[in-house]
C-alpha cells in the first residue's frame, strides 16, 4: 500500500482545514455567551442594553393597541350613519382583530403576564360586542349597538382597557 506524496499532502491539508473550521466554529458559538464589560452590572448581560429599547417600544405599541381597541375610542372611529348593528359589530370585531394581529410580534419583548392581559382584553372586548349584538333586534341600527355598549362601560367602575393599560405601564416602569 503505497501512498503518494500528493495524497498525503491532501490528507494533511484536509485535516488542517477541518481543524481550523472546528476552532472557528467553536469560537463563533462561544461569542454570544460573552460576559458584560466590567463597567456594566454583572447581573445583566450586555444584550440587555440592545433589548431594552425594543422592550420599551413593545410596551408603547401595546399601550397604543389597548387605546385603539378601547370600545369608547373604536366606536367613534368605526361608526358611520346608516350602518346596521350587524355591520357595526362586524366592523368593530374586524378592526380589533386587525389591530391585534398587527402587534402580535410584540409578545416577544414583553412578559407573559403583559401579553396575556392584552390577549384577554381582545377576547373580552369581542365577547362584549357579540353579547350586546345578540340581545338586539334584527333591525337594530349601529347607533343602538353603540348605545348599549357604552352603557355597559358607564356602569363599570374600571374598564378592561384601563386595567390592561395599568398592567402594561407597571411592567414597563420595572424595566428601568
Amino acid at each position: 500500500m503505497n501512498i503518494s506524496n500528493s495524497t498525503l499532502l491532501f490528507i494533511v491539508l484536509g485535516a488542517g482545514v477541518l481543524a481550523i473550521l472546528y476552532m472557528t466554529l467553536k469560537d463563533m458559538i462561544r461569542k454570544p455567551e460573552a460576559t458584560p464589560a466590567p463597567a456594566e452590572n454583572a447581573s445583566k448581560p450586555a444584550t440587555d442594553k440592545a433589548i431594552l429599547p425594543l422592550q420599551l417600544q413593545a410596551y408603547e405599541r401595546l399601550v397604543l393597541l389597548v387605546e385603539r381597541i378601547n370600545l369608547q375610542n373604536l366606536i367613534g372611529r368605526i361608526f358611520q350613519p346608516g350602518l346596521t348593528a350587524v355591520d357595526m359589530q362586524v366592523g368593530l370585531i374586524q378592526t380589533i382583530k386587525a389591530e391585534y394581529e398587527h402587534n402580535i410580534a410584540q409578545q416577544i419583548y414583553v412578559s407573559p403576564m403583559a401579553w396575556e392581559a392584552v390577549k384577554t382584553l381582545k377576547e373580552q372586548t369581542i365577547t362584549i360586542i357579540n353579547q350586546v349584538a345578540s340581545q338586539l333586534p334584527p333591525d337594530a341600527t349601529a347607533m343602538d349597538l353603540n348605545k348599549q355598549i357604552l352603557e355597559i362601560f358607564l356602569q363599570a367602575e374600571t374598564s378592561p382597557s384601563e386595567l390592561t393599560s395599568q398592567i402594561l405601564n407597571a411592567e414597563a416602569k420595572r424595566l428601568f
